[in-house]
């Protein structure tokens, strides 16, 4: 098994203010030496946004943490955070989840699950 050294690296982290997004994030900056989160979610309403905004007050608490609000889905954000921040590692968590939904809304997979996942491809 490969071990990747996440010491003193920039990480960003889509998806952030999820379930999996907020619990890698702390987990991150509890347990690796020096690292920088960035976290970008849309914090759209889905779900419950209270439960997103409750994530995202726990990881404020961080110092090295940076949370930006916005969609993947844009271009020139994705573009801007990667210039701005120059991520060495890119978890990409950030997507339009349910079966239901995608019946009544098929946009919203369109934007976020392709558009947004080859924004982040591009930018890497």
């Amino acid at each position: 098994m490969s071990y990747v050294d996440l010491a003193h690296k920039a990480i960003l982290v889509t998806g952030a203010a999820g379930f999996i997004g907020a619990n890698l994030s702390q987990r991150l900056l509890d347990e690796v030496e020096d690292v920088k989160v960035i976290g970008l979610d849309s914090v759209n309403n889905y779900y419950d946004v209270s439960i997103k905004e409750y994530r995202l007050q726990q990881l404020s608490g961080y110092l090295s943490f940076t949370f930006i609000k916005g969609n993947i889905a844009d271009k020139k954000l994705v573009t801007s955070v990667f210039e701005q921040y120059k991520p060495e590692v890119v978890v990409n968590l950030a997507a339009q989840a349910g079966v239901r939904y995608s019946i009544i809304n098929p946009d919203a997979y369109v934007e976020s699950n392709l558009v947004g996942f080859f924004n982040i491809l591009e930018a890497c």
